[in-house]
């Protein structure tokens, strides 16, 4: 997180541990986040308040860790290469939470620090995938483990460069500008149908819950300790690899139907 001129009324830093997260935290994230990392995180940014160490020094040892994680999941004999590289890369998952919540309670967040933060996390997650699926290989010689990481970090390439691209300024202005061509078109509704809010059928109930099934396997650090506490890779790579292969394709296929010429255009 990067530094902007800092708020005095968002100073909470002679708060306690447990006002310093409840001040901090955020809503809607996955569980492990909430009753896990956040409050190991509330207590190191507690602890950190009255320093100058700046949010993005954490960022950057965050990053730190992360890579000592991944050094240790290679060069590391597996079993104890997977045990360390999780734990170490657990612990730079805690350190990627102070940040932000270093950066709050002091009034100094920015967008560029959001950007910052954001930009580690998806070095780290190639990282990560790229250095268990190398120790999965290196340790036990079963080449479809290599395999499985090399597409992993194709998809997952992938999909942060579309949406990147989905994201860009010119797209989403061209977006707007076609919403609202097809809102000019589109026959207005009666007053009471446009009150009465649509109801999920059966197909959207299960892409709904196909989608929370995967914001959870995307969010690695939710479970990439059960991996390494069962000593099997898999439990996190196949998921994760499927999840973003899914993801990838979703967003190519959009992709195709928007610019391909597939569907007719307003």
């Amino acid at each position: 997180m990067s530094q902007v001129s800092r708020d005095p009324a968002a100073d909470i830093s002679g708060h306690s541990i447990a006002q310093l997260y409840r001040a901090t935290r955020k809503r809607d994230e996955p569980l492990f986040n909430t009753y896990v990392c956040r409050p190991l995180a509330a207590a190191v940014v507690f602890w950190l308040r009255g320093t100058r160490i700046a949010p993005n020094q954490v960022t950057f040892f965050s990053f730190f860790l992360a890579g000592v994680a991944a050094a240790c999941s290679v060069l590391m004999p597996w079993p104890v290469g997977l045990w360390v590289g999780v734990i170490v890369y657990e612990l730079s998952y805690v350190f990627d939470k102070v940040d932000g919540m270093l950066a709050r309670s002091r009034g100094v967040q920015s967008a560029t620090g959001h950007l910052l933060d954001f930009l580690m996390d998806e070095i780290k997650a190639f990282t990560i995938l790229a250095a268990l699926a190398t120790g999965a290989y290196l340790h036990t010689g079963h080449v479809e483990m290599l395999l499985w990481g090399l597409v992993g970090v194709v998809c997952l390439a992938s999909g942060i460069g579309i949406t990147t691209f989905q994201r860009r300024p010119e797209v989403l202005a061209a977006a707007a500008v076609e919403r609202e061509a097809r809102a000019a078109l589109a026959e207005p509704r009666p007053p009471e149908l446009a009150r009465a809010a649509p109801r999920q059928g059966p197909v959207a109930r299960a892409v709904s819950l196909a989608e929370h099934v995967g914001r959870f396997f995307i969010h690695y650090p939710s479970y990439i300790w059960i991996a390494a506490l069962a000593s099997d890779v898999r439990i996190y790579l196949y998921p994760y690899v499927v999840v973003n292969a899914l993801y990838c394709a979703r967003s190519m296929l959009g992709l195709l139907l928007r610019y391909g010429g597939l569907v007719p255009r307003t």
